[in-house]
């Protein structure tokens, strides 16, 4: 029964948060640091009162791995937000941010000298292969999207350009991350609840660097149209709203896979995760109409093989399938 409330909560919150970030990023493309730190400032709140108890429970792991976890996480979501104001599309955006768990095994390869098997390399170059065909494909939108002169074009491209190195490098840096949490969790066992409020609590300091642009997108946010909250009866902004809906469901979504990690393998996880950014990028299309050809598609596809290659979806499936046959020959 917990994993299947677990299922709903990262499939409702991470979809949901999904179509409420776009529409915080259409109306403002560069407020990703205001999402940010509503999304960090929330969840520090919530685990101060819930997993510390206002600050008198001890962490388990020490204080100063917390420093360089935070460091890398807090580096990573700035940057991932970031990358939106460079013209990046969302769906690109979530295709690129699939390549993680490519990314992990290739820094695994390279720091922790990890051998695996020929399937996982074949889903290293399917993810690989589709990320670098969406990538193109939206390069020549960028292109030939832009009505100005062939100068304008060329900044318009590298603009982009630099979006996509900026991604690329969150890419490597949460897989960095990860690997640092794996040796961590090996060395003081698993707070996965309490990392998740040092990762967030942490940073926040950090914010003051951009205290300028927050401030910046509170005054739009406060400038545009208010909308009528039926529950309190008053007229609200509506991109207030929408961030305040875009944090919550952020939080259902990592509370969701919160509880799936406890109570189901890494596997399922993966895979549910896996699923999750697939039907967000359908909803991404399909409900704001973002550009995407059948080359994109191919490319999404491939992605998305690769990722349940490396998890090894199908053995698991053969073997579950396998072990009802045996079931049933025994009870003959």
């Amino acid at each position: 029964m917990n994993t299947i409330f677990a299922v709903l909560l990262v499939f409702v919150g991470c979809c949901s948060n999904v179509v409420f970030l776009e529409l915080l990023v259409r109306k403002f493309p560069g407020c990703g640091n205001i999402v940010t730190f509503a999304q960090f400032a929330f969840i520090a709140l919530e685990g101060f009162i819930f997993e510390t108890n206002f600050g008198r429970k001890k962490p388990a792991i020490p204080m100063s791995n917390y420093v360089i976890m935070v460091t890398m996480f807090f580096t990573v979501s700035v940057i991932n937000n970031y990358a939106l104001n460079f013209n990046i599309a969302m769906p690109l955006h979530m295709i690129f941010r699939s390549g993680s768990l490519i990314a992990n095994m290739i820094l695994g390869i390279i720091i922790l000298k990890k051998r695996y098997s020929m399937s996982k390399y074949l889903s290293i170059a399917m993810v690989s292969l589709g990320i670098f065909i969406c990538t193109i494909m939206s390069a020549r939108q960028v292109n030939t999207g832009s009505e100005g002169s062939e100068e304008q074009d060329v900044y318009a491209f590298l603009h982009w350009l630099l979006g996509i190195a900026m991604l690329t490098f969150a890419l490597l840096m949460s897989a960095r991350m990860g690997i640092f949490q794996e040796t961590l969790y090996k060395q003081y066992g698993k707070h996965s609840k309490e990392a998740l409020f040092y990762n967030h609590c942490l940073p926040l300091p950090g914010f003051l660097l951009l205290s300028s642009d927050i401030y910046n997108h509170c005054v739009l946010f406060s400038q545009s149209t208010p909308v009528e909250v039926p529950v309190i009866g008053q007229a609200v902004p509506v991109m207030w709203l929408y961030l305040l809906i875009n944090v919550i469901t952020q939080y259902v979504c990592i509370r969701g896979v919160f509880i799936l990690t406890t109570e189901c393998a890494s596997l399922t996880v993966t895979l549910v995760v896996t699923l999750r950014k697939f039907i967000s990028l359908i909803i991404s299309i399909l409900y704001f109409k973002n550009p995407f050809t059948a080359w994109h598609w191919v490319g999404t596809a491939v992605v998305f093989l690769g990722t349940l290659i490396y998890t090894e979806v199908w053995t698991s499936v053969r073997m579950a399938l396998r072990g009802k046959e045996e079931l049933k020959e025994k009870k003959k």
